[in-house]
């Protein structure tokens, strides 16, 4: 069973995931307007993993909540095992089309959403739920920047 603090850390962790991704992939884009937005998300994704991180030092009392210890490990294990939260794998040197760089990342947003979503489900505290939807509406901002920068400058032939 994942205490909260423990949810907290992988929520920590998929934020500085996504902006050591997203620095990284700027060696590989020559378009400047993406490159404009990768470096905006990745600030983006900084400060939502310091929001986390300062989370983090008031969850002590949250841990002891009783409601909290039922996180249902298999539930989250089950999610965590089959989504992409690391996209250190992706090796964006082969990653030629920007339509298929701009998915990749998409499709990232969306995993980070939905865990969110699970973890906004555990959380009893509503000031603490309204940032958390307030990261999320984050979140989905990038994902239709990210369509623009489909629809506008490269193919318009694929719905996402």
């Amino acid at each position: 069973m994942f205490s909260f603090s423990e949810v907290i850390d992988m929520a920590i962790k998929l934020e500085k995931n996504g902006e050591q991704v997203y620095l990284a992939a700027l060696d590989h884009v020559g378009d400047a307007s993406l490159k404009q937005l990768l470096e905006w998300m990745a600030q983006e994704e900084r400060h939502h993993a310091k929001w986390f991180a300062d989370l983090k030092g008031t969850v002590g009392i949250l841990d002891k909540n009783e409601s909290l210890k039922e996180l249902n490990d298999a539930l989250i294990r089950d999610y965590l095992g089959d989504q992409a939260f690391s996209l250190k794998e992706v090796d964006f040197s082969l990653v030629t089309d920007p339509n298929e760089l701009i998915r990749i990342f998409i499709e990232f947003e969306k995993d980070t959403i939905l865990f969110y979503d699970i973890l906004m489900s555990f959380v009893p505290d509503e000031s603490t739920k309204k940032k958390i939807h307030h990261i999320i509406s984050e979140e989905e901002a990038h994902i239709e920047k990210l369509k623009v920068l489909i629809d506008d400058e490269f193919e318009e032939t694929e719905e996402l």
